[in-house]
């Protein structure tokens, strides 16, 4: 980090600390390597008709987006000016702030060691949630192992007070274990018996993908409720709808109550979502990011939904360090099996065409592009009615452009796609 973002983050830090102290809110504090941007999303969703609630701004969730969310600004990039305002109002809002909200939710990310500490030591949380590890995390290249990933992650709950809560993803051993690092009280969410907030009678309903939607019963001690979500194409958006529900109940909402809140709810754009494709195909776009473990998900997701022909488009997962081959290879082999179609962008993907050709795939069928630019000119040529496209990838490879160039109605995109705005066009 340069001495001027170190600086910049220390005025922040301060800035933070004493909105803190002068309002004091309830803060629910989320982490994870997969998972915890839509928790976030979730968690606001159940709270906001009940509390006055402010959530992270796009991915304000390192040491300077959360001082900013807390002081409710947005950065000033590279100019000097726009950061005097931004000083100018957080010392304003230290003094008097209009209808400062009662409960923050707050994302935490963590790309090196020390970048959750560094969080938690200033920020004092009262709800930690902690939603999936997985076997390879993301940003595991800045760390040894991915037990070392978990122990960071971990920091979120270690100093939270005997009458805070930490909430554990029940079905990440990793996470699970955590309950042995915090002195705060514990509840766990998850499919496995014996987590607190216990979910039974799942049912997905992909056979009309525009009316995709989730069912299920929810568990907790002696009561029950029936949930019903829209737009939720897979398993794994269950996740972070469960820790939500973990944090409705703490916040004394009952079960009913929780499952209303959800009567609107979206996943954000570029998170498995159905968009209507060229020729009359469906795409699948989760272009926000990608990690192995939600790769994977997503490629049980192309297989289920009914379509034509398959097409996987993955790209790069980054940041996986020593486990970039591995990660890699494991995806090609199940795209291989599961698709009629697959295109592998980026460095990285030569192990994935590799791999594609070592499964059997017909290597016709197989597509290796350095950049999504020419990826999605070629999937366009080769796509026909009722294909499903699936698009997948961490965001250095820029996925979104692919489903740009496939959606049937491109002047959505600003609406519909990630990375819209102007800075990163």
């Amino acid at each position: 980090m340069s001495m001027l973002k170190i600086f910049l983050a220390y005025l922040l830090k301060i800035l933070a600390q004493l909105t803190l102290s002068r309002y004091k809110p309830f803060i629910i504090a989320i982490t994870g390597s997969v998972g915890k941007t839509s928790a976030k999303e979730a968690v606001y969703s159940v709270l906001k008709n009940r509390f006055s609630v402010r959530r992270n701004r796009k991915n304000y969730n390192n040491e300077i987006g959360v001082p900013l969310t807390i002081i409710d600004a947005e950065t000033g990039g590279c100019s000097i000016f726009a950061w005097f305002k931004i000083f100018a109002k957080g010392i304003t809002g230290v003094f008097y702030a209009k209808n400062y909200p009662k409960v923050l939710v707050l994302e935490m990310g963590a790309d090196k060691i020390g970048d959750i500490r560094y969080l938690a030591d200033f920020v004092p949380v009262d709800i930690g949630i902690i939603t999936t590890i997985g076997e390879i995390p993301v940003h595991v290249e800045f760390f040894r192992t991915p037990e070392q990933v978990a122990k960071e992650k971990s920091n979120l709950i270690a100093n939270i007070s005997q009458k805070g809560w930490a909430v554990l993803n029940f079905d990440d051993l990793k996470v699970r274990n955590m309950n042995r690092l915090t002195k705060a009280n514990v509840m766990t969410y998850g499919f496995g018996e014996g987590a607190d907030v216990a979910i039974r009678n799942l049912k997905i309903s992909l056979e009309q993908p525009e009316d995709a939607h989730a069912s299920f019963e929810i568990k907790y001690k002696d009561k029950s409720a029936s949930f019903a979500v829209k737009n939720v194409l897979g398993k794994h958006q269950i996740c972070p709808i469960l820790a939500a529900i973990c944090a409705g109940l703490i916040m004394d909402m009952d079960l009913t109550e929780i499952s209303f809140s959800f009567k609107d709810y979206k996943s954000l754009a570029g998170r498995m979502n159905l968009i209507k494709g060229v020729k009359n195909s469906l795409i699948i776009d989760d272009s926000y990011n990608s990690s192995p473990s939600s790769t994977l998900a997503a490629l049980d997701v192309l297989e289920s939904i009914p379509g034509k022909r398959k097409i996987a488009a993955i790209g790069d997962m980054l940041e996986l360090g020593l486990y970039t081959e591995e990660a890699h290879r494991n995806i090609a082999a199940k795209a291989a099996k599961i698709s009629d179609f697959f295109f592998a962008v980026g460095e990285r993907a030569i192990f994935m065409v590799d791999q594609a050709k070592k499964s059997g795939m017909d290597e016709n069928k197989i597509f290796y592009f350095a950049s999504s630019d020419e990826a999605g000119k070629k999937i366009q040529e080769i796509v026909n009615e009722d294909d499903v496209i699936l698009v997948k990838g961490s965001q250095g490879v820029r996925m979104e452009k692919i489903s740009k160039e496939l959606m049937a109605e491109p002047q959505k995109a600003g609406e519909l796609l990630v990375r819209q705005e102007e800075g990163w066009k």
